[in-house]
């Protein structure tokens, strides 16, 4: 087997693309076949029945890879004549011993920026597959949706119940099959009642809440089982919202579908935009130039500024501290206001496009956004002081809500929510996109607490909007002449695949695209942070009691938008 345990200079393990291959190579022999791809440094590993996956799975797990995501396609059509499953997985977080407290946790070895692929074949006539979920938990949602969405069963799955399709959709209509016709409206079914799980016993009971809110918020259904106050099971039901927009993809060509995927979710349109963007920029071989790229970054950061101090505002609306949620507001109030400035539009919609950026920053629109971040900078860290001088809401904030380091890790949270469990974690480091792997540009330093609780998420997100705005001020006053934009073709070239991982305000989100034959949309899929984050919020239930849930949620402040799609 090649030696995975290379060195650099700094004496971090950085096994390399061929190191990877040698050692699957040697496991796999005879079973599958390996290829690079979809990036240069990424392997793909095409199996030779479906029933290799778990072995393959394992494989990966003792390499140091744990899943992201789960792609699943209909090549009825194509000379295979069966569907497929692309299981794409990255280097994870290393495990060291247990431990809880505040701080940052202890620096991991450095992870490779790589993916790798198990491709499996699905027979369409028996459309079923080995479950990943009894030994890998984050595989538990990505296979319930692929059973929605395609038909495929995954036997062993320890639990089968439907996530993605809602009560009356008809049994045995598949909407990711392309034989499906996303302009078709299906009549609605009969339905019995979701199978929600319970929890028996004396003094045993359920409140209900939800799916729709006492706010202006998204739908979704949290049904407690408790004793007393104290929560001991939350059963989550999300996908109200489900709009098909994957399927809405099919045939769209580059440029239409940057649009869709863009406004996947208001507050991440920048992340979205982007990770759409460089998965297109892959596939047509182009590359942005050096100041879009830096540009890309400062929007980027503007978006995650917003996005933690309304956040930071939110968490002490949980908590009843209402000039906290005032305060922050009003912060992130400014800052849309200077999102109108430098975009259009206060979400920072159609800044980036595919090839760059669609608009340029002046010296005097650079200006104004290094005066407008130092002040909400000055006004957030005065924000934060005034919350951690406050006894009663740091009551609040301490030792509820807790998400264990090897939970998160087991479920593959991502983003604040990770690395405020001391997961250390973060696509701009780990997954370089827009300027962050270029040379000459400011690293972004990944802030991290081991404390996994409401207050060590609020610490994080603090912390990560002054190394936003740090990032901000250090890119404008190094921005790189230049144009601003190249030409991508309008085609791609045919059955071409793109895969791009952008750390958007909650996480990390992985974009894959793949064009047909005319070069034209076949397939897109988007797991977004709050996809990989919500499981573990009925987690963080355990350790708090029913009128804390609320905080405990908005600590995670995950997307709806992003999960149903």
């Amino acid at each position: 087997m090649a030696d995975l345990n290379a060195t650099e200079p700094d004496g971090r393990p950085a096994p390399s693309a061929q190191s990877l291959e040698a050692a699957l190579g040697a496991h796999l022999a005879g079973w599958a076949s390996l290829e690079r791809g979809p990036r240069p440094d990424d392997v793909t590993v095409r199996l030779a029945a479906v029933a290799d996956l778990p072995a393959a799975a394992a494989e990966l797990v003792q390499l140091g890879f744990g899943p992201a995501a789960l792609v699943a396609t209909d090549e009825l059509a194509s000379p295979d004549h069966d569907l497929k499953l692309r299981w794409l997985f990255e280097p994870v977080a290393h495990l060291p011993g247990p431990r809880r407290g505040r701080g940052p946790a202890p620096e991991p070895p450095r992870l490779e920026d790589r993916f790798v692929t198990l491709v499996a074949p699905v027979d369409a006539s028996h459309p079923e597959a080995p479950s990943l979920t009894p030994v890998l938990p984050a595989a538990n949602w990505h296979e319930r949706e692929a059973q929605d969405l395609f038909g495929i069963r995954f036997a062993g799955h320890p639990d089968p119940r439907t996530l993605v399709l809602h009560d009356g959709w008809p049994r045995g209509l598949y909407p990711l099959r392309k034989s499906f016709d996303g302009r078709e409206r299906p009549a609605v079914e009969p339905a019995e009642e979701f199978p929600h799980l319970r929890v028996e016993g004396e003094g045993v009971f359920e409140v209900p809440v939800g799916p729709i809110h006492a706010g202006i918020i998204e739908p979704g259904h949290f049904r407690f089982s408790s004793v007393g106050e104290g929560v001991l099971h939350l059963d989550a039901r999300l996908f109200y919202t489900h709009r098909g927009l994957e399927k809405r993809m099919e045939g769209l060509s580059a440029a239409e579908g940057f649009h869709v995927a863009e406004r996947i979710c208001g507050v991440c349109s920048v992340a979205h935009g982007l990770g759409f963007s460089e998965a297109v920029e892959r596939m047509a071989g182009v590359s942005p130039p050096p100041r879009a790229r830096a540009l890309r970054s400062v929007a980027l950061e503007l978006e995650r500024l917003y996005n933690h101090a309304g956040d930071i505002g939110n968490l002490c609306a949980g908590a009843s501290y209402h000039y906290g949620t005032s305060a922050g507001l009003r912060v992130k109030e400014t800052l849309q206001r200077l999102n109108e400035r430098v975009a259009g539009n206060r979400f920072l919609r159609d800044f980036v496009v595919p090839g760059g950026v669609q608009r340029d920053l002046c010296s005097d629109l650079a200006r104004a956004i290094d005066a407008t971040v130092e002040g909400a900078g000055r006004e957030l860290a005065d924000l934060v002081e005034r919350i951690e001088s406050n006894a009663s809401v740091l009551d609040r904030f301490d030792d509820i809500g807790i998400l264990t380091r090897q939970v998160a890790v087991d479920l593959g949270v991502t983003g604040v929510a990770a690395r405020a469990s001391g997961v250390d974690r973060d696509a701009r480091r780990d997954h370089p996109h827009a300027a962050f792997g270029d040379p000459g540009v400011p690293r972004a330093q990944v802030v991290t607490d081991a404390g996994g609780d409401v207050q060590a998420r609020f610490l994080v997100r603090a912390r990560e909007a002054q190394e936003s705005a740090r990032l901000l001020r250090e890119l404008l006053g190094g921005l790189p002449e230049g144009p601003r934009v190249v030409a991508v073709p309008e085609l791609l070239p045919p059955w071409s695949v793109g895969l791009a991982a952008i750390e958007s305000p909650r996480g990390a989100a992985v974009h894959w695209l793949r064009a047909d034959g005319s070069g034209r949309i076949d397939r897109y899929h988007l797991r977004s942070a709050s996809y990989a984050n919500w499981p573990a919020v009925a987690f963080a239930a355990h350790s708090a009691i029913i009128p804390d849930f609320p905080l405990v949620n908005k600590s995670f402040e995950l997307c709806y938008s992003c999960t149903d799609r």
